[in-house]
């Protein structure tokens, strides 16, 4: 038998193998056994009312629109990023106690949240660099949380403190653990940190409904950030934050002056309860991360992810 036939034969005889190996078949050819089902998650949402709609967004779109509207897009990355997990665990804490059909108002009282058109026309011709600069601070933290006995805390912030936070039972009446005060060291460099507003003698009396003929105060407090706790004009006991409101003060963070005018000037910007947004700039400027002015600003807490908890 010559060498060509036997070559023949050999190549017959291999074809069922070939064939028999690749016929389709309602099974696979590999086995994976004792495999862990992977694991998957539905999108978070938040019901957010805006106006007299309630919108329903994914928590990570949300969470853009908020550190969009709450705070300047200029500001270092770790201080974007110290805010969209705050802002996420406000949204987070708001939702678990909702017992309305939507989880948080879009506004002061709760958070500011703005869509892509406003984003647009706030930014202008910048919107594209700070647009992607937000979305990477709130990606890199994506799902992440801070936590307190293992519950999403209610991560208050505000503008601008007056070299101390303030204590939560001195402002809202209620004591909360990890909202105590800390010192907040780099608002004092910011420009608009101390703003005197001057009223007339009139004025002043017309705002806080006082009879006396000449403008006295006496018996002013301070509680321990240096906040003012209460204070006595004319004849009348009012709380810092009573005074705050009623002549629309930057903050309770002030002094008083009496000259022909009556000058108070004002140290900082906002409540002064939970994390300051400048001094959190401040921080992450100076070589902080964003977990550690977290951690600054909210006492004994932890950064975990939503899906662990």
């Amino acid at each position: 038998m010559n060498i060509n036939k036997i070559l023949t034969i050999i190549a017959v005889s291999l074809v069922p193998f070939v064939v028999i190996s690749f016929v389709p078949n309602d099974k696979t050819n590999f086995i994976m056994e004792n495999k862990e089902p992977i694991e998957t998650y539905e999108p978070v949402k938040i019901k957010v009312l805006i106006g007299e709609n309630i919108e329903v967004l994914d928590l990570e779109d949300y969470v853009i629109g908020v550190v969009a509207a709450e705070m300047p897009a200029s500001f270092n990355d770790e201080a974007l990023k110290a805010q969209a997990v705050a802002a996420r665990s406000y949204a987070i804490y708001k939702k678990e106690r909702s017992n309305t059909e939507y989880d948080l108002t879009n506004g002061i009282n709760d958070q500011v949240y703005i869509n892509i058109d406003e984003m647009r026309l706030k930014w202008g011709s910048d919107y594209d660099y700070y647009y992607d600069k937000i979305s990477k601070a709130v990606n890199s933290t994506e799902g992440e949380i801070l936590v307190y006995d293992d519950k999403a805390i209610e991560a208050l912030y505000f503008s601008m403190s007056g070299g101390f936070t303030e204590d939560a039972s001195f402002v809202f009446g209620e004591t909360i653990d990890y909202l105590k005060p800390v010192e907040s060291i780099y608002d004092k460099e910011c420009t608009n940190y101390e703003v005197t507003k001057t009223f007339t003698n009139d004025e002043l009396k017309e705002l806080l409904s006082l009879s006396c003929s000449e403008i006295s105060i006496s018996d002013i407090e301070y509680d321990e950030s240096n906040y003012t706790s209460s204070l006595e004009i004319c004849d009348k006991t009012y709380t810092g934050i009573e005074v705050r409101s009623l002549l629309n003060l930057r903050s309770a963070n002030f002094k008083i002056d009496i000259t022909d005018t009556v000058n108070i000037t004002t140290y900082g910007y906002g409540h002064g309860v939970g994390m300051s947004q400048y001094g959190a700039n401040g921080y992450a400027k100076n070589g902080y991360t964003y977990d550690e002015i977290l951690k600054h600003y909210y006492k004994d807490v932890e950064i975990k992810n939503i899906k662990d908890v």
